[in-house]
């Protein structure tokens, strides 16, 4: 293995915004950036049909297609895109040290500095029908494609701060939000559930989880079943947003960076340093609060710049 080691100076981990702009900025900087894409190219925003609320599209672009363009953008300064996962990472503890990444377990790379973009990946029921009906309709976000669903009937799945909160946000502009709530009570904060009882437009079941999401090739309705009794009930709805939490994809770096009980890498107060001397961390990855494209491109900007201050540090040798 020895033989095949490659020394880079800036290693990208995932080919989200975050990964991306973080290239974009590499690159620029002649860091001669190497971006291994992982399992999902382009991220999340690739599971999503419409984006609508990115800075400089007037007429919104698809997912997919930003995807590309922003991977030809950091090709075009020089960033090496690759199709492959990291398998395994060892990072240094110390100042200038080589941080040795394996690549689909056989390539090894050691790179001055790390970038960290694996994102979240959003939990989801489990169900083929709902599966079936990504981009259809069902949704992991909705401040991302509420919008489309203005006026109409839509269902929310979940119980915590987050879905308490997504589902006022959506009461504001659809006509009616059913909240299903798989217990006899609500995770949120109090705060949040106060919100939730004093908004006309929402209905909260509890003890009610989803049987079946109907539709072929929309939603169209949700078979419901009560938990309790096991009646089961159908609702139409056009949109069924699922807000039960994500998971960060930080399994390879558990026991070296720093991350809360989540598993959300966490990063120095305002910058993107993790406690290991040059590896950075950017986008979802270490933001369980915004979760946004625009948050996680900005990041991914400011991980290339720590990234450059950081090299600017070592010695020329």
């Amino acid at each position: 293995m020895s033989d095949s080691i490659e020394k880079i100076k800036c290693l990208i981990i995932g080919s989200g915004p975050a990964g991306y702009t973080a290239a974009i900025y590499a690159a620029r900087a002649d860091m001669n950036p190497v971006i291994y894409t992982g399992m999902e190219p382009g991220g999340q925003l690739t599971t999503t049909t419409e984006v609508d609320n990115f800075p400089g599209y007037p007429e919104g672009i698809d997912g997919p297609t930003m995807m590309v363009q922003l991977q030809q953008q950091a090709e075009r300064f020089g960033t090496e895109v690759r199709i492959g996962m990291v398998t395994a990472i060892e990072l240094s503890k110390e100042h200038g040290g080589w941080h040795k990444a394996t690549i689909d377990n056989n390539k090894e790379v050691h790179a001055k500095t790390v970038i960290v973009s694996t994102g979240a990946t959003a939990k989801y029921l489990g169900l083929p029908s709902e599966q079936r009906l990504r981009g259809g309709g069902v949704s992991a976000c909705a401040v991302c494609d509420g919008f489309f669903y203005r006026g109409q009937d839509v269902a929310i799945v979940g119980a915590g701060d987050t879905a308490a909160e997504e589902a006022t946000y959506l009461a504001n502009i659809c006509k009616n939000v059913t909240m299903l709530v798989r217990k006899d009570f609500m995770r949120a904060s109090k705060a949040m559930q106060h919100r939730v009882e004093n908004t006309p437009n929402l209905t909260v079941l509890y003890n009610t989880e989803v049987d079946e999401v109907l539709g072929e090739q929309v939603v169209e309705g949700l078979r419901t079943v009560n938990n309790q009794t096991g009646e089961k009930t159908e609702i139409p709805v056009t949109g069924l947003f699922i807000a039960i939490g994500h998971k960060p994809n930080t399994d390879i770096f558990k026991g070296q960076l720093d991350m809360d009980e989540t598993g959300y890498l966490i990063t120095q107060g305002k910058s993107t340093k993790t406690n290991l001397p040059g590896v950075f961390a950017s986008g979802d990855v270490q933001d369980k609060e915004y979760r946004q494209a625009i948050t996680a491109a900005g990041s991914g900007c400011m991980a290339a710049l720590d990234a450059e201050r950081y090299l600017a540090t070592l010695d020329s040798h």
